[in-house]
């Protein structure tokens, strides 16, 4: 019986907000792991990076606002950053987890882009706030620049878009690494954004939703299981009402009806539900589990999480 073939979906709660955090909480998301792979799951897995991305953005902008030699760090290139020392800890975590329990198996991070079209409607309405709050006056250098700037209650952050992914760069790199039983990291933070011009990629100033490309990339693998891990157990009706209810399982339709109905949040859960509805759309005998981190070995026995299939 061959193994079933998983994308994995890494919430901000597997990885922690900081360096030092991030390197308590990939101990446990480590386990988690470790326990599909010892239930013979073979593993791709995806990650978000919105804390990093923000923090390594916010010091190369820094770094060049005191020092000017420097050169801030374009958005592209934060993001290549965010996925290597993402996936540097993740993998050692793994790595040492598997090795505890006497399971020898290659753990690899591919920095991987990701093509994006320039003409996307996210390009011309940005919506997706990072980097450090700035002042009035940090706010209209950036607008200067041709950046663009959104003001919250604590100052003015700047914006980028998120675009819908189109070609996965690395796609064959990944699935020789998968077909050949091995745990790949890849589309860390949804990918690094590239456009193509002429045969040549250039990187865009936006990011990818970590749960749009955990679609795509479980589409393009035939995935057997898309497992999202966010920060509840279940998809709920009426989520925060006092009438909320655990959805155990639905169908593709089921879902669509309950977007129409505005049962799912607009940027926690709705891009989830969205990455599962393109997945089983591409791939109807796959199966999409939405549920936390902490109930990851349930997910084996099907004990808990919201089952989506078409």
């Amino acid at each position: 019986m061959s193994k079933q073939k998983v994308v994995v979906a890494l919430g901000h709660d597997a990885l922690g907000s900081t360096t030092l955090k991030q390197l308590d909480a990939v101990k446990k998301t480590a386990k988690a792991l470790a326990d599909l792979v010892e239930a013979d799951y073979q593993l791709t897995i995806t990650h978000s990076n919105g804390p990093q991305i923000s923090m390594i953005h916010k010091a190369m902008s820094e770094l060049h606002r005191i020092y000017t030699d420097y050169t801030p760090a374009p958005m592209c290139v934060c993001s290549a950053m965010s996925q290597g020392y993402v996936g540097y800890d993740i993998q050692n975590a793994l790595k040492s987890e598997l090795l505890r329990r006497g399971i020898s198996k290659p753990v690899s991070t591919l920095l991987t882009q990701v093509t994006v079209d320039p003409y996307d409607d996210a390009f011309y309405e940005p919506k997706k706030a990072l980097g450090r709050y700035m002042s009035k006056e940090d706010a209209d250098l950036e607008v200067n620049k041709g950046n663009y700037i959104v003001q919250e209650a604590k100052g003015y952050r700047r914006v980028v878009a998120a675009p819908h992914p189109i070609d996965i760069v690395e796609i064959d790199a990944i699935k020789t690494l998968a077909d050949a039983d091995q745990v790949v990291i890849a589309c860390g933070g949804g990918g690094i954004p590239v456009i193509e011009q002429q045969h040549i990629l250039k990187g865009a100033s936006a990011v990818i939703e970590k749960d749009s490309i955990a679609g795509k990339l479980a589409t393009d693998l035939q995935a057997d299981e898309l497992i999202i891990l966010t920060s509840v157990d279940y998809v709920f009706l009426h989520y925060g009402q006092e009438n909320q209810t655990p959805i155990k399982t639905m169908s593709v339709e089921q879902a669509k009806l309950y977007i129409c109905d505005g049962q799912f949040g607009e940027t926690d859960m709705l891009p989830k539900i969205m990455a599962a509805i393109s997945y089983l759309s591409a791939v109807p005998s796959g199966k999409a589990i939405i549920t936390s981190l902490d109930k990851t070995a349930d997910i084996i026995s099907e004990k808990t999480g919201t089952i989506i299939t078409s």
